[in-house]
């Protein structure tokens, strides 16, 4: 069985290594939003690509404003997942142990 607890531990881990990379680049693109960044630049175009999938469906139950407040609320959903999911997952994998 600690096998398992090890498996689970290490998802916990690389959980919550995706979720603290999820988190810097919506910094990132928020703090490139502030500057009126080129579209066609490679970096705002990644940025872009790889945040708005978790951007967007937290913007379809905001009401429209003009400060998007989307990167905020998904820094305290990530925040929560890495307070709750993460230890959560690692304290279930170390009972197998």
């Amino acid at each position: 069985m600690f096998v398992m607890g090890n498996f689970i531990i290490a998802v916990a881990k690389v959980i919550g290594l995706l979720l603290n990379l999820a988190w810097w680049l919506i910094l990132a693109r928020a703090l490139i939003s502030w500057v009126s960044p080129d579209p066609f630049n490679p970096i705002v175009q990644f940025l872009h690509r790889v945040t708005e999938p978790m951007l967007e469906p937290i913007r379809r139950f905001l009401p429209h404003s003009v400060v998007d407040i989307s990167p905020i609320i998904a820094w305290l959903i990530i925040s929560f997942l890495q307070w709750f999911l993460v230890p959560t997952l690692i304290q279930f994998g170390m009972q197998f142990q």
